[in-house]
């Protein structure tokens, strides 16, 4: 069966490829090589199965090329975007800067009100004690001006009683020293008297300047509440929104920053106006409220510091990976990311994101050249694939410290910055701190 079929398969092949020979001739003898029609359909189609696959190999190479130049020019586009889209954020950042600044201000120049507002108060408050302390010597005269009256009312009727109802002048006539007493007696009434309502007078007089002076500084004070609450407003709702958008939670942020700081940022003593023991005015717990509200504000800073609400990097770069899932660069298959990776030039500046010290700083497998930072509330900082490292181990870096310059070391495909936060010891999307302090810092 089967050399039937060769023998097929042969006659079909001599139908379109016959026998050949090449002949070789020299000098002294010929030669001829016998080329068949098998080997003729071997080399055709190798020829085919060559000229095809060359054919293949040009058209993906084309397709490739076309489609790098594609996805350059998206890169280009993109990262023009992204470079755009930084400016227009660093412009916001500048403009929340400058309200900050101002509110600052404003609020400085209402606590210099508030301070010489006090010192009016406890100047008019001594004023009015005065006037007080005046009022009672004037009614302490007064009740000893009736009683010397009533005296000479006593005198004056014993008097009549001893002439027998007799004309007093009559009487006084023959007794002139008696005239002389009740004469001087009256005199010295008369001018008391009159004194006492001049001092009367003078003292409404002064008490309605008082109260006018006092209703005018109460409008000024009632203007300058209003200018520190909304100081108030301005300054801590924007540090409580970003530390609730970074899910730390205030309550507890606040008590630990109030117990490490207890000389910096603790409790202030309420204001009090009298030392009388009376309950405060509305004026006093509006202060007392004011004050709470600035300590919980210098709380918010401080705890601010010491937290990652800042980008590592300032220069423009590129983002090119984010916290997640993501496919491996080395190996292809899928990883967890435990980071955000900045890409950008060799020797790029990367900065601290956040008061701490410094726990390693040295060569990690994987990171390269890392330095890690820890802070407070448990949360740590990790800067890896630097060039150089520009810190040590157990030195204390304020935020925006330069701590490290940007590089390719450990296992990375190229220049970038990995840049992790790890809360207790686990691992979060630093992005959340960034985009928390956007519009505070």
């Amino acid at each position: 069966m089967r050399t039937r079929l060769a023998i097929e398969l042969h006659s079909l092949f001599e139908r379109f490829f016959p026998e050949r020979r090449l002949f070789l001739k020299s000098d002294n003898d010929t030669r001829f090589i016998r080329l068949s029609s098998e080997t003729q359909v071997a080399a055709v189609a190798g020829v085919a199965v060559m000229v095809g696959w060359t054919a293949m190999a040009t058209a993906i190479l084309l397709m490739d090329s076309i489609g790098s130049g594609n996805f350059r020019e998206q890169a280009k586009r993109d990262q023009a975007t992204y470079q755009e889209r930084l400016n227009i954020l660093s412009g916001e950042r500048d403009m929340r800067a400058h309200e900050a600044l101002a509110a600052q201000d404003r609020f400085n120049a209402a606590l210099e009100q508030i301070s010489a507002m006090q010192s009016e108060l406890l100047a008019s408050e001594n004023r009015r004690r005065e006037l007080e302390t005046g009022i009672e010597v004037i009614q302490t005269t007064l009740r000893a001006t009736m009683k010397q009256r009533e005296s000479v009312r006593t005198e004056l009727a014993e008097l009549q009683q001893e002439t027998g109802g007799t004309d007093i002048y009559m009487a006084a006539v023959a007794n002139p020293a008696q005239m002389e007493f009740m004469t001087e007696a009256l005199s010295r009434t008369a001018a008391e008297r009159d004194q006492i309502a001049s001092d009367a007078q003078d003292a409404l007089s002064q008490r309605d300047d008082l109260e006018l002076e006092i209703q005018l500084m109460q409008e000024r004070s009632d203007e300058i509440f209003r200018q520190l609450e909304e100081a108030m407003v301005i300054s801590v709702e924007p540090l409580d929104k970003m530390f609730r958008k970074a899910g730390m939670p205030t309550d507890r942020i606040i008590e630990e920053v109030r117990r490490g700081y207890s000389g910096m940022g603790g409790p202030l003593t309420p204001l009090t106006f009298s030392t009388r023991g009376e309950e405060l005015s509305a004026d006093e717990v509006r202060a007392n409220t004011l004050l709470k509200q600035m300590d919980q504000l210098n709380l918010y800073r401080i705890a601010a510091e010491k937290a990652p609400f800042a980008s590592p990097v300032r220069a423009a770069v590129r983002f090119t990976s984010g916290y997640g899932t993501r496919r491996d660069p080395k190996t292809g298959g899928r990883r967890m990311h435990n980071g955000t990776d900045f890409a950008g030039p060799r020797g790029t500046d990367i900065f601290a994101t956040a008061d701490g010290v410094v726990s390693h700083a040295g060569w990690q497998s994987g990171f390269g050249k890392l330095v890690k930072v820890k802070h407070a509330f448990g949360i740590e900082t990790l800067y890896a694939h630097n060039s150089k490292i520009n810190v040590k181990v157990g030195q204390r870096v304020s935020r925006g410290d330069h701590i490290a310059d940007m590089g390719t070391t450990g296992r990375s495909t190229g220049t970038h910055l990995h840049y992790e936060v790890r809360v207790n010891g686990k691992p979060v999307n630093p992005m959340t701190y960034i985009k928390a302090a956007r519009n505070v810092f």
